[in-house]
């Protein structure tokens, strides 16, 4: 038997000049593990989009996404490995 832990969670980041909400969902995918990442702009539109580890740090899969979130990705991936390092597996 094998247990996946769903992991989620939110962090403000300032981004852009402002404070913006960042949601964090771990998926696995064919043995490889992303987070999906979504935040919403200004006009109130969900920006969605992937990390993935690489070496140590997690970087943003390319795609086309506005700078103010691209000029945040070691935030993010410190935020994604600070979480990571917190989570505590029980099984009972």
């Amino acid at each position: 038997m094998q247990f996946v832990k769903n992991i989620q969670f939110t962090r403000l980041i300032k981004a852009d000049g402002r404070l913006r909400e960042f949601n964090f969902r771990k998926m696995t995918h064919l043995q490889e593990t992303l987070f999906s990442i979504d935040v919403v702009d200004d006009r109130g539109n969900r920006i969605m989009f992937r990390m993935q580890r690489h070496d140590t740090d997690w970087q943003i899969i390319p795609q086309p996404i506005p700078a103010w979130i691209q000029q945040q990705e070691k935030v993010l991936s410190d935020m994604i490995k600070e979480e990571l390092n917190t989570q505590t597996f029980t099984v009972y």
